[in-house]
């Protein structure tokens, strides 16, 4: 468990950049998160048409030495390829100075855990998970009826991606397990409970399979200067109360079978 050794990595998601955020605003992301002591970027060509890289790339010319920015990762993790992907992985890593397979993950998204994390302990690979927050479910601000009116454009709605994120996490079933943990939240913590992102992100650090000391790491993404330092900040918060961690098991439960 997360909680046992070292903290998970934290890295900046940049698939937002020269999408919802130009180049301004990434300088200002990027500036942010480097003062706070973190060097981990995620970018790829897919990010906006390349737009993500040809940001970075300018953003960081001349500030890297030859051989830092030279993380090789698989992303986009499909059950029925990984062994066939970590066969290849295995071979690939001898050539390269990292590897690691990104995959989604997160308190009430754990298929993961079942056959990919064993595979690639096996291995020596890292995991860096994405979609810690559900696209945003794990944030609270959605509700399941949201789907049948009109709402301001988001991860879920008005962009060429919302209906994959609908199609992937708006069930009923992860809303009911919203639910069972929201009310975790208020029964633990009281008047003074966390905010369910926080109480997501503490279960990744805390209490999640990631394993720091293996090399595997968290991507957060940002819609803004403000969310990003919030979400930094819930990220370096301690562990949840044992009530919320159970509450965040059984909205699993629900879950599960997707």
């Amino acid at each position: 468990m997360a909680a046992s050794g070292a903290r998970p990595a934290v890295v900046l998601g940049a698939m937002d950049m020269g999408r919802r955020a130009g180049p301004e605003v990434s300088a200002t992301l990027l500036r942010a998160f480097l003062r706070r002591g973190y060097r981990l970027v995620d970018t790829a060509y897919m990010y906006a048409g390349g737009e993500s890289e040809r940001i970075l790339g300018a953003l960081l010319a001349g500030g890297t030495e030859p051989g830092t920015a030279g993380a090789v990762g698989m992303g986009r993790f499909v059950r029925r390829k990984v062994l066939p992907e970590e066969k290849g992985a295995q071979r690939l890593k001898f050539f390269v100075p990292l590897l690691f397979l990104q995959g989604m993950y997160n308190a009430t998204t754990r298929q993961v855990e079942a056959e990919l994390f064993p595979c690639l302990r096996y291995f020596g690979l890292r995991f860096y998970a994405y979609n810690p927050l559900a696209g945003g479910l794990l944030t609270g601000k959605y509700k399941y009826e949201d789907k049948d009116t009109r709402q301001p454009t988001g991860r879920f709605f008005g962009n060429d991606w919302a209906q994959v994120y609908r199609d992937r996490y708006w069930k009923k079933h992860n809303f009911e397990g919203i639910a069972l943990v929201e009310r975790a939240l208020k029964d633990a913590y009281g008047s003074n409970a966390p905010s369910l992102t926080s109480a997501a992100l503490r279960w990744l650090y805390h209490h999640s399979k990631l394993q720091g000391s293996l090399g595997d790491a968290v991507i957060l993404g940002m819609s803004s200067l403000e969310q990003l330092e919030q979400n930094l900040d819930y990220s370096e918060e301690g562990p949840l109360l044992p009530g919320v961690v159970e509450a965040f098991d059984r909205a699993w439960n629900l879950t599960a079978h997707d």
